[in-house]
C-alpha cells in the first residue's frame, strides 16, 4: 500500500497509516483524521518510525485536513480536559475499591470519546465504572489496560546510559527480551544494572542483540581453549568491539590475540 501517511495518534504513541486523500502533508505536520467512528488527530511521522504497512489487514482511513489554528487550540483544550477527567476517574476508582493505576486520560479530537490507560496486576471488572464515566462526560469511554513498558513510554525520561528513553523515542512495538541475551553480551546479570525505569529488562538488549551476535562471529568464546603462534592456551576476556582476545598460555604467559584480520577464525 504505497503512498500511505504514517500517523503517531493523539498522544499515545501508537502510528497509524492514513490515505493522504490529496492532501500535502510533512513530517511534523498535526492533522486531523478518520479514526473510530469519529475525528481524531495525530502528527506526521517518518517512515522509520512507522513500520510495515504489509502488517495493515483493513482499508485505511483518510486524513480530512491540515489542522489549522482552530483545531491546535482545541487539540490543547482536550489535552486540559483530559486532565480534568483524570481526576474524577481517579475519584470514581477510588469509590469502586478497584486494584488499578490510571496512567493517563486522552479526548479524541471531536470529543466523542474518552480513552484511559491504567495498570493492573490482573483482570478488574470495571463495568459500572465506565456506566459511572458514562453518565459524568455523555460520551464513549473506553478503560485500555496497557504494561509497566507502556507506562514508562507514557511518562518518558532517561535511561542509565543518559539517553531519552528508547520505548519514548522511537520504539514501536515492544518485544520479547531474556535474560540470556545480558548474558551473551557479557553484561552483569544484577537486574538493576540491567533493567530500565519500568523494572523490566532494557529495551535496547534486544535491538542490540543481533548487531552483537553479529560482531562475535569468528570470535572465541571466554574460558574456550585456543591455539595461538606462542602454543596453547585459554581464553580470559574477549573484547567484542575491538575484535581481540586476552589469552593465557599454558606456561603461563599472556598475550592479546587480534581477530581484525580474521574470519570464522582463519586468517585471510
Amino acid at each position: 500500500m504505497e503512498g500511505l501517511i504514517p500517523v503517531r495518534l493523539r498522544d499515545s504513541g501508537q502510528v497509524f497509516f492514513y490515505q493522504p486523500n490529496n492532501i500535502e502533508v510533512k513530517e511534523g505536520d498535526y492533522v486531523i483524521v478518520e479514526h473510530d467512528r469519529g475525528l481524531d488527530y495525530g502528527m506526521v511521522v517518518s517512515a522509520n518510525e512507522a513500520g510495515d504497512t504489509k502488517s495493515i489487514k483493513e482499508p485505511p482511513k483518510k486524513i480530512i485536513r491540515r489542522a489549522e489554528d482552530a483545531d491546535l487550540c482545541q487539540i490543547e483544550e482536550n489535552r486540559g480536559k483530559a486532565k480534568e477527567a483524570f481526576a474524577i476517574c481517579m475519584k470514581k476508582i477510588a469509590e469502586h475499591k478497584l486494584e488499578m493505576k490510571l496512567v493517563e486520560a486522552e479526548y479524541s479530537f471531536d470529543r466523542s470519546k474518552i480513552i484511559f490507560y491504567f495498570t493492573a496486576n490482573g483482570r478488574v471488572d470495571f463495568r459500572n465504572l465506565v456506566k459511572d464515566l458514562a453518565k459524568i462526560f455523555k460520551a464513549r469511554i473506553e478503560l485500555r489496560q496497557i504494561g509497566v513498558r507502556d507506562e514508562a513510554r507514557f511518562f518518558g525520561g532517561f535511561g542509565p546510559c543518559g539517553r531519552e528513553l528508547c520505548c519514548a523515542k522511537f520504539l514501536k512495538d515492544f518485544e520479547p527480551v531474556t535474560i540470556k541475551m545480558a548474558k551473551e553480551e557479557g553484561l552483569p546479570l544484577n537486574p538493576p544494572k540491567i533493567s530500565g525505569l519500568c523494572g523490566r529488562l532494557m529495551c535496547c538488549l534486544y535491538f542490540e542483540y543481533e548487531t552483537y551476535k553479529a560482531l562475535c562471529k569468528g570470535l572465541p568464546r571466554e574460558g574456550e581453549h585456543v591455539h595461538t603462534p606462542q602454543g596453547k592456551g585459554k581464553v580470559l576476556s574477549v573484547n567484542v568491539f575491538k575484535r581481540s582476545a586476552n589469552v593465557q598460555l599454558d606456561d603461563g604467559g599472556l598475550i592479546e590475540i587480534n581477530y581484525k584480520d580474521k574470519e570464522d577464525g582463519r586468517e585471510k
